[in-house]
């Protein structure tokens, strides 16, 4: 049976991680991070954050607080959660570990910072250019239009898990903009404009709540939690 779709879904950038502040402080200079994309720790401010998500969880109106759980396999989303739910004090809930919540695949690119890349591999800026930043894969990456596929395949399977419950998703800034596109239910022929909400932030929160049969946003990339 198809069953009932979940009541609210709650969508989370994690925290800051090692490799934002990384990049973040290198600028216009060439750097290439010594670990992988799945490896990626938080800093001490992503912590922080995740703490703050925590609490704001723990402040949520029965019916709102989340339920189940799923996250991407990444070790910064799951510190993520793994914070934020000590902070909440909440008992263990269900939680699903699923590779479709993984952020985009950066192929040859995922090491590499946007000026290393470019001094690395003259010519693709202009091939993103001309193909639509939604559109273009990085060599041997994916596409945000990959991720949207992924993430369409894992909404269509949550109304037989969620059950009428509130669900928090943990992921990464690719799949926030993805769940944005895929839930507002538009053809991908639409997909660049979603990236007009981009950059999303780090532990920003997204929320959707079912209303007159289908998601109403209730707010994007929601940082109020963070304080000032």
């Amino acid at each position: 049976m198809a069953g009932v779709g979940p009541s609210v879904i709650i969508a989370v950038r994690h925290g800051e991680s090692e490799a934002n502040l990384a990049y973040r402080r290198a600028g216009d200079t060439p750097l290439v991070y010594e670990r992988g994309d799945d490896e990626v720790t938080l800093t001490e401010q992503g912590r922080a954050q995740a703490a703050a998500l925590g609490r704001l969880l723990a402040a949520l109106p029965a019916g709102e607080a989340p339920e189940l759980v799923w996250c991407s396999p990444y070790v910064r989303a799951l510190d993520t959660w793994r914070i934020a739910r000590a902070t909440w004090g909440i008992h263990p809930l269900p939680v699903t570990v699923d590779e479709r919540l993984r952020d985009q695949e950066m192929g040859e690119f995922a090491r590499y910072n946007p000026a290393a890349v470019r001094q690395r591999f003259p010519g693709e800026p202009e091939r993103r250019e001309a193909e639509g930043a939604w559109a273009y894969r990085p060599p041997g990456g994916e596409s945000l239009a990959d991720v949207v596929a992924r993430l369409r395949d894992l909404l269509a399977g949550l109304p037989r898990r969620a059950d009428g419950r509130p669900v928090l998703i943990v992921a990464h800034d690719s799949v926030v903009l993805g769940l944005r596109h895929v839930i507002a239910g538009g053809p991908d022929a639409e997909l660049a404009a979603v990236l007009e909400f981009a950059p999303v932030l780090n532990a920003s929160v997204s929320v959707w709540r079912t209303g007159g049969g289908r998601f109403e946003l209730v707010r994007f990339n929601d940082v109020g939690h963070l304080g000032p």
